[in-house]
């Protein structure tokens, strides 16, 4: 049977699909879809070739929206998106995340949900709200968001999640009990001092290494890292870096050491690409060093970003790299970003991407 690939956007307006072929040259686009809502997050599970769009805001309020049919129609839910009686409520879905059948949904404000019916309704994972930091959680830009979910491919008590402005947390028992792992990544916004505390880090994307669980990769407000022992302990990989700052972080699809990255130029400087000029950083040695891959790239009078879950890879050989930026150009790799190709533009803001690789 062919095979399809589907990129999967969530945008300031709505879900976009983008479908092509295994050669990756011609693409399709469809959309928007959940009826235009502000999508955070859209992903799709493996197994069934269900896309779930998670979003929301404070005047729709927050949903998980569910296409069984490759988004030929959609449906949503927020049955038990909420907090008890008298906590500031929730007010969208900032992150998705599948494993074994069992559904994770990250919030803002910053807490854990989960669903074993396939989204239809929504169960409070209560352990990581009730550890004791979190009281001193503060927001980053973006709000107070649990924007990552990372779950260990083999062990389904283990699940690490990223939040916008407390740090990484680890659970080993599903979700009963957390504890931060953030040991070795700094604040430079502390004082001097204080820059490596417990918790309190502005992690913007965590991901993990295929086929090694303990490697777990972080593009952080203050730096890059690498852990190898499951965010126990992280290290700087960021020299030959143009910055340390940016927000997205795409691991390849089958070598641990190969990592993908869009740095931006600084807090403080404007947060676009770096000289205005485009460019995916590639490492193939876990951060040792670093080489810029411009070709495709615009390189001149660039002044966009790329978002915390903007840039993706497709598990196909050799694989495609995608980075969607914030003034709504999709830019597309085949052969692992050695060349670029501009395969969507004038589409809302895109929040995120994620690939879909089906037959027929």
């Amino acid at each position: 049977m062919a095979t399809r690939v589907l990129l999967l956007l969530g945008t300031k307006k709505g879900a976009f699909i983008l479908e092509s072929d295994a050669a990756r040259r011609e693409w399709s686009l469809r959309g928007p879809f959940c009826e235009a809502w502000p999508m955070n997050h859209v992903i799709a599970e493996p197994a069934s070739g269900t896309i779930l769009a998670g979003g929301g805001n404070e005047w729709f309020g927050p949903a998980v929206w569910k296409s069984a049919d490759f988004g030929a129609s959609w449906t949503h839910s927020s049955a038990g998106l909420a907090y008890a009686a008298g906590e500031e409520p929730v007010k969208s879905v900032w992150s998705l995340a599948s494993r074994d059948g069992r559904l994770y949904a990250g919030v803002q404000p910053a807490g854990l949900f989960s669903s074993d019916d396939g989204g239809a309704s929504w169960r409070h994972v209560a352990g990581l709200r009730e550890h004791p930091s979190r009281p001193h959680w503060q927001p980053g830009g973006g709000g107070l968001i649990l924007h990552s979910i990372v779950p260990h491919p083999q062990d389904a008590g283990q699940i690490w999640v990223g939040i916008s402005a407390a740090g990484v947390f680890h659970t080993a028992d599903g979700g009963a009990t957390w504890a931060p792992r953030n040991s070795g990544t700094r604040c430079d916004f502390l004082p001097e001092g204080q820059r490596y505390p417990e918790f309190g880090q502005c992690v913007h994307c965590l991901v993990i290494a295929p086929g090694r669980p303990d490697r777990l990769y972080q593009q952080n407000h203050c730096g890059m890292y690498r852990s190898e022992d499951g965010g126990k302990h992280w290290q700087s990989i960021e020299s030959g870096l143009p910055s340390s700052f940016g927000f997205p972080a795409a691991a390849h699809p089958r070598d641990p050491a190969t990592l993908f990255l869009l740095p931006l130029n600084g807090d403080t400087a404007g947060r676009y690409v770096p000289d205005g000029k485009a460019a995916v950083w590639r490492t193939r040695d876990g951060g040792a060093r670093w080489e810029a891959l411009r070709e495709g790239l615009p390189q001149q009078n660039v002044f966009f970003g790329v978002l915390r879950q903007a840039m993706a890879t497709d598990a196909l050989e050799p694989a495609g790299v995608y980075a969607g930026s914030n003034t709504g150009a999709l830019y597309a790799s085949a052969d692992e970003g050695e060349r670029w190709t501009c395969i969507a533009e004038h589409l809302p803001p895109i929040y995120s991407v994620e690939t879909l690789i089906t037959d027929g």
